[in-house]
């Protein structure tokens, strides 16, 4: 995960270079979306390894004896390949008919016109009726629909209980408030020699979780920050406080474990984190971990969401919509298809698909945490702008100088607004 977040931020000039090409390049062939009779062709990608390429031939055999009129020809590569193949395939006008796609590139391939309005086939030849809570309305970008989730994940804190029954600190739970969450990390430090928490200020998710808590957003609908330069002192400066009080991680320990998260390596007592992650995080520790929401302030507030761990989109070009379309609505709803993939994917994006999933162990823990927070979440926000996702790692390095105590908190506010500028445009 580490590593293709880090590839997002090298990928995405490529893609933006590639795709130029594609917004003066006309109409779609079949954008009416009609039926359409006859034997059809669709050409699908996606990038996975060879564990999920032998799921996702499954189920399109299985599509296919359900549509016999409809052959599919697939292609997978892996994540950096994937990419570089789409943006060239789009460019030149020859992109894929279902293509699978990346919350952080979605706004950008749409508002290139690379991407086919799937709005035009709701309610046709795509159901998205049965879509989880929090799903509802995720790919939609200004009035269309350019991606359909076909798994999803919220946020919320992985922490080890049996380090907070030892410092004697009841574990967290719906309600716990920012102050509980820092005077917890503080006493456990102290009376384990574990660190309280990793650093909040480690990721800027935890800063558009606190953005959201309070109305506000990380990016706005126009694609700009949403916050402004007092806010991210503040957010910085509480991280900084805490790490100079040692009831955080120090930098200098979770810099050397990279990419391997402080939980797994049983250094931390616990950090906000994606929910799925406390699969992989289980599996690499003894210890016992489990999962809570969020602190906030508000708690009828959480902040979380549902965000899409992948989407399926179909390309403007595609000269079969329709088909299209009924491609994308089976893989979402077929519960033989969640019964398949299980959470390969993330946590299956309906509750249909849920059920067939037979989720154990920590994934069946996400799944009823997930099931807990149904009515307290936020509606998903809209995709980020482009650069998304090279500002967030700019983010990472310039918290890390200032937990070195390299620049202050305000020449780090200074440093990530100028980046912004840079990145996202005036």
């Amino acid at each position: 995960m580490v590593g293709l977040k880090r590839f997002r931020s090298l990928v995405v000039p490529v893609v933006a270079l590639l795709l130029a090409a594609t917004t003066a390049c006309g109409g779609s062939g079949g954008a009416d979306g009609a039926e359409e009779s006859g034997p059809v062709t669709l050409r699908f990608s996606w990038w996975g390894n060879a564990e999920r390429a032998a799921l996702m031939q499954r189920a399109l055999d299985l599509f296919h004896s359900k549509n016999p009129t409809i052959t599919v020809t697939p292609s997978f590569q892996e994540f950096e390949a994937y990419w570089q193949k789409i943006a060239t395939e789009t460019a030149g006008g020859n992109a894929p008919d279902v293509l699978q796609t990346d919350f952080a590139y979605l706004r950008e391939y749409a508002d290139r016109h690379a991407l086919y309005d799937l709005k035009e086939q709701e309610g046709k030849n795509l159901d998205l009726g049965d879509l989880i809570e929090g799903l509802k309305g995720a790919g939609e970008i200004k009035d269309g629909l350019y991606g359909v989730p076909v798994g999803g994940n919220t946020w919320g804190y992985i922490y080890n209980p049996a380090l907070y029954a030892q410092a004697g600190v009841a574990e967290p739970e719906l309600g716990w408030t920012w102050s509980d969450y820092r005077a917890a990390a503080k006493r456990i430090t102290e009376k384990t020699g574990v660190a309280g928490s990793g650093n909040p200020i480690d990721t800027y998710y935890n800063l558009e979780l606190q953005l959201l808590q309070e109305g506000k957003s990380l990016y706005t609908d126009e694609g700009k920050l949403g916050f402004d330069r007092a806010r991210l002192a503040a957010f910085l400066g509480d991280g900084k406080r805490m790490a100079d009080d040692k009831s955080v991680l120090p930098v200098e320990k979770g810099v050397q474990i990279k990419p391997k998260h402080p939980l797994e390596s049983d250094l931390v007592a616990g950090a906000g984190a994606w929910d799925n992650f406390l699969d992989r995080y289980s599996k690499s520790t003894r210890a016992e971990l489990r999962i809570a929401p969020s602190p906030s302030d508000t708690p009828q507030v959480l902040g979380q969401y549902i965000k899409p761990a992948l989407l399926l989109s179909v390309s403007r070009k595609s000269e079969h919509p329709a088909a299209a379309a009924k491609l994308v609505s089976f893989m979402i709803n077929d519960p033989e298809v969640g019964r398949i993939f299980g959470a390969n994917r993330g946590l299956p994006p309906t509750n249909a698909q849920r059920a067939a999933a037979q989720l154990t162990g920590p994934l069946a823990a996400v799944a009823a945490y997930e099931d807990g927070l149904k009515g307290k979440l936020t509606r998903t926000p809209p995709a980020p702008p482009k650069g998304a996702g090279a500002l967030e790692q700019a983010f990472i390095r310039i918290n890390e100088e200032l937990l070195y105590n390299r620049i202050t908190v305000d020449q780090a506010v200074d440093r990530f607004f100028t980046e912004a500028d840079q990145t996202l445009g005036s």
